[in-house]
């Protein structure tokens, strides 16, 4: 079966058990695709000089990176989902628009996850 449906959802108390909050997503990536669940601490960057290699392009070191927990495809830089210590999370969706799409490599939706 081809992958078609991409969907993040969240359940907010007080729909919940205990006030808890649920966040999930899932993902239209092929069934065989190698997806890691990784933890990238809390850094203060002193390599502010230094680019940061992204899936296709290189962008500026920012100052400060909170910790996250991401869920990504291990080939690419950036990820499907994740949460960061803050208790913030994000999915990534597919978004369908009539803007024709940019010839030049650019950022992926999942880097900016």
């Amino acid at each position: 079966m081809e992958p078609f449906s991409c969907d993040t959802f969240v359940a907010l108390p007080p729909a919940t058990v205990d006030n808890r909050i649920i966040f999930g997503k899932n993902s239209d990536r092929l069934y065989d695709e190698v997806q890691e669940v990784v933890y990238f601490p809390a850094v203060v960057h002193d390599n502010l000089g230094e680019r940061l290699k992204c899936t296709y392009i290189e962008i500026d070191q920012v100052p400060e990176t909170y910790a996250v927990v991401l869920s990504r495809p291990a080939w690419l830089w950036g990820a499907e989902m994740g949460a960061n210590e803050h208790g913030v999370c994000i999915g990534n969706e597919a978004v369908w628009g009539r803007e024709e799409v940019c010839d030049e490599e650019a950022l992926l939706g999942m880097d900016l996850v």
